[in-house]
Formats: structure tokens, C-alpha cells, sequence
């Protein structure tokens, strides 16, 4: 395209989405939910449970595992006022396992509700958990980028940080669903797959999956793999600028097992992503691979892929030699994953590297996801998939249906 992406105005990927297309509850059965089927610029639309019979075949699918956490806690003040404290990403210690795995104390950097009415003291709240009385307490920190830096402490060493959130804390289901977390959202707004905990929100393409969709992919000797990617609060966090070169992305942690690498390299380096963050995951990836051609010896911390290094970079690099070099890093640093984060934001004038198709569900307007999908299939196309989507019925957003999508 002419412009940069950063001239790109959000205004031109916006759509009138009706609140009552807006899925507030999964279907009974996650696998009857409809599917869309771009292909090349046809339309068709099926059921879910049937996806296998329209994938491209002798494909790896790449799958996103992480596990959606109780991230969501409510204080009280000792005046009575409730403080809602939201767990976006730690802080100390900084690694996922070992926060979750810590005993007496942790940090994480959190969005507060009702912060005006925490100025200072400690909030505090007590449970009996598995029979045995436990004391919460949280003080606030230093503001951050990320959010309020929250310092959380329990009285009781038999208990971890994983207990803790999930005695004390809430499933965050998206904002826009516009109601209470029941019961059930702790099992439908999970994957079936879900392993590595750490999200804030779910990879909800991977919501439809079954274990008779899963048998299926096997059986069609469709590959399989899984990468993690912790889903941020930063999802929905809508582009308020009218450039998108004005909005700031959210930081994202990943890890890639080096036998995933070693399978993208079997698969000449091209692969359908079940979900936006399989596509950012692997996206990135790419990009890694190619800022390792001038910097090898690189720190994890230095391989994270800043918002517009996508488009700056120099080199141009197939997949599998970008692959490669991800292989050699690894081998040389005696490491069997690589662990590090992304802050890519996919948009129109992008051009995909590793993801040939994609699984993805329907975004609200005006979102980086939009955007994410508009790259894909190009030009206005994005258009006339919402508008089949609009005019047969789908269900749109977390909770909402879903689209396979092959430019």
C-alpha cells in the first residue's frame, strides 16, 4: 500500500455491530457453533465440527495453550469500600511459574477499580481454605506502564499464589459480554486444550474446539502443536487515536518449545494458526529469526519484537532461513524453548510470513484484531466476510462463532 501502516485511520475498519449479535453465552455444545469458510475469495459457511474437511491438507496446526487465570479480586476497605484489583502481568518474581508457585508473597502490575478510594493502608480479606483460615493482603505500589505495581501477602506457607487466586479471585470474562461471571464461565471460557496458566482473557478461537474436533484434524493426518502465549487486558483495549501509528500495543509473553521449530521447519515453515496469538506467536517469530541474522548472540530479553520492527527491519529472509536461525540460537544457548515477549501490531501493508490459514473469530470494530484480519485477506475483503457474517446470522466476539480463513 502507499500510506505507511501507522497513517492507516481506524475509521475505515468500523461496521455496525448490533448488541444482540454479541454471543453473551457459549452454545450447549462448543462444536455446533457455525463456521465460515473463506477461501480465495469464496464464501461458504458450515458447522464447526466439521472444520477438518476444509483444511488444507498435510498442514501443521499451531495451537495456543495458555490458561485463562482468576485474575479478578475484590478488596474491601476497612470503611467498607470494595477496590477491585485486576492481575494483568507479574512483577516480582517476574517468571509466570514462579509467581504462581511462591508462597508468602508476590508483585504483579494490576488495573484497580475504584482506585481514588485506595490512596493508601492495606486491604485485607480472609477464607477458610481446605480447612485451614488464610488472611489476603495487598498494598499499593509504584504506577507503572503496565499498571499499578500491587504487592499481594498471605499468612499461610501452605498455600501457593494458584490457591490464592483461586480461592480469592474471579474469571475475567471480556467487558463487552456486559454481565456478572457465573459458574460455568470457568469451564467455557477455557480451552479443552488449556494447560500453561497466565491469561487474562482467552484465545477464544480455541473455544469451539472438541476432543471428536481434535480426533478428527488427527485422523485427516493433520499435525498438530502447541505454543503459549499469555493473553493481556490489552485486547480489548480499543484504538482511541484516529492513526493506529498513535496507539500503543500491549505487551505480550510467549514461550516456543524448540520441537515446534523443528516441526515449522518440516513444514517449510508455513502453518494454520488456531487464533489471533497464534498468528502474533508465530508472526513474531519470524521476525526473531531475522534479528538474528545481525545479532546472534542476543538475550531473550533482546529478541522481544517491538510495535513497528515488522515493518523496519532490513533483511528479508525466507521462513525456513528465519527458522534457522531461531534452531541455531537455541542450539547454541543450550535452551529447549525460547521465552520472550511481542508488542507486533498486524496491519494492512503487513505481509505474512509463517501463517498460510487462519481460525480466528469475529472482532469488534475498529480493533487491532480487525486490523490483524484486514492483512490477511486483503484489501476489502474483511468487508464482505463480516457482511456474510452479518446477514446469516453468526455470532460475533468471545462467545460468538467463527471463520477459516484461506486468502
Amino acid at each position: 500500500m502507499k500510506n505507511k501502516p501507522q497513517q492507516i485511520q481506524i475509521k475505515d475498519y468500523n461496521y455496525q455491530l448490533p448488541e444482540e449479535r454479541i454471543a453473551k453465552f457459549p452454545l450447549p455444545v462448543r462444536d455446533e457453533s457455525k463456521l465460515l469458510i473463506y477461501k480465495q475469495g469464496q464464501i461458504t459457511e458450515d458447522r464447526f465440527h466439521n472444520l477438518a474437511n476444509f483444511l488444507p491438507k498435510d498442514s501443521l496446526m499451531i495451537f495456543n495453550n495458555t490458561k485463562v487465570i482468576q485474575a479478578r479480586l475484590r478488596l474491601q476497605k476497612e470503611t467498607g469500600a470494595t477496590i477491585e484489583i485486576f492481575c494483568l502481568e507479574p512483577a516480582s518474581p517476574t517468571d509466570y511459574n514462579l509467581n504462581f508457585q511462591s508462597k508468602e508473597e508476590v508483585s504483579w502490575y494490576c488495573m484497580i477499580g475504584n482506585l481514588k478510594k485506595w490512596k493508601e493502608g492495606t486491604l485485607k480479606q480472609s477464607l477458610v481454605l481446605k480447612g485451614e483460615k488464610v488472611t489476603l493482603s495487598a498494598t499499593r505500589g509504584e504506577a507503572h506502564e503496565t499498571g499499578h505495581r500491587v504487592n499481594f501477602h498471605w499468612d499461610n506457607s501452605n498455600f501457593t499464589f494458584t490457591d490464592i487466586l483461586e480461592a480469592f479471585g474471579e474469571l475475567p470474562i471480556p467487558p463487552y459480554l456486559n454481565r456478572k461471571t457465573e459458574e460455568t464461565d470457568k469451564v467455557t471460557y477455557q480451552t479443552v486444550y488449556s494447560k500453561i496458566k497466565g491469561s487474562v482473557a482467552a484465545p477464544t478461537a480455541g473455544l469451539h474446539f472438541t476432543p471428536r474436533v481434535l480426533d478428527s484434524i488427527r485422523k485427516s493426518e493433520i499435525a498438530i502443536e502447541e505454543i503459549t502465549l499469555h493473553v493481556g487486558a490489552g485486547t480489548f483495549r480499543p484504538v482511541k487515536s484516529d492513526e493506529i501509528g498513535k496507539h500503543e500495543m500491549h505487551t505480550e509473553y510467549f514461550t516456543v518449545r524448540r520441537e515446534v521449530i523443528e516441526k515449522l521447519i518440516q513444514y517449510k515453515g508455513q502453518a494454520i494458526a488456531v487464533g489471533t496469538t497464534s498468528v502474533r506467536t508465530l508472526e513474531s517469530l519470524y521476525h526473531i529469526g531475522v534479528f538474528l541474522q545481525d545479532h546472534p548472540n542476543a538475550s531473550e530479553d533482546e529478541l522481544a519484537i517491538n510495535q513497528w520492527q515488522a515493518y523496519e527491519q532490513q533483511h528479508k529472509l525466507t521462513a525456513l532461513e528465519s527458522l534457522h536461525n531461531i534452531l541455531t540460537y537455541l542450539t547454541v544457548h543450550q535452551l529447549d524453548r525460547l521465552n520472550t515477549h511481542t508488542r507486533i501490531i498486524i496491519a494492512p501493508g503487513y505481509e505474512y510470513q509463517l501463517v498460510k490459514a487462519m481460525i480466528t473469530n469475529f472482532h469488534q470494530p475498529q480493533s487491532t484484531l480487525l486490523l490483524l484480519v484486514s492483512a490477511f485477506v486483503k484489501e476489502d475483503n474483511w468487508k464482505k466476510i463480516y457482511d456474510f457474517a452479518l446477514n446469516h446470522d453468526f455470532r460475533f466476539l468471545s462467545y460468538g462463532d467463527s471463520s477459516l480463513l484461506i486468502p
